[in-house]
């Protein structure tokens, strides 16, 4: 087994902090849905701003609100206004790997608008082998994999 970044939310804004809240991280339900993050599904949250990392689980909150919300203990660490990576990972077989595609990518705006989901390429070339780095996050790969989702502008 081999653990892998299933999916990944760049740069979102964090719109509430609250530490009597019971734990968790709240996200916009149509940002988890585009990337498959499912509810209660244990996340890594990476604070850009202060450097800290958190692991909890993932709830939803109403899709196209654009909220991001720290909860419980958490909330010391990631406050109102930090800006964040969430990172979902999952274990593979090694049946699994051979064809899992890569994570699902979403890049928010700071105001926690869509901006870009990126399809990350199949990381394997034909004979095998590792072809990570012939991808550019920022530019997509001699393939043209970066993509623009129209539903999310």
């Amino acid at each position: 087994m081999l653990q892998m970044l299933k999916a990944k939310i760049h740069k979102a804004c964090v719109t509430r902090a609250d530490v009597e809240y019971e734990g968790s991280f709240g996200m916009d339900a149509g940002v988890m849905k585009q990337v498959g993050i499912l509810n209660f599904e244990a996340v890594e949250i990476y604070n850009i701003s202060n450097g800290a990392r958190v692991k909890t689980y993932a709830i939803p909150l109403p899709a196209g609100s654009r909220r991001f919300e720290s909860n419980g203990a958490a909330a010391h660490l990631i406050k109102e206004g930090d800006i964040v990576i969430v990172a979902c990972y999952s274990l593979l077989s090694d049946n699994e790997l051979s064809a899992f595609k890569g994570p699902q990518i979403a890049l928010l705006d700071p105001r926690n608008n869509h901006l870009k989901k990126l399809y990350q390429p199949d990381w394997r070339r034909a004979d095998g082998s590792k072809a990570l780095e012939d991808f550019d996050i920022l530019h997509g790969d001699k393939h043209n994999t970066l993509a623009l989702d129209p539903t999310w502008i």
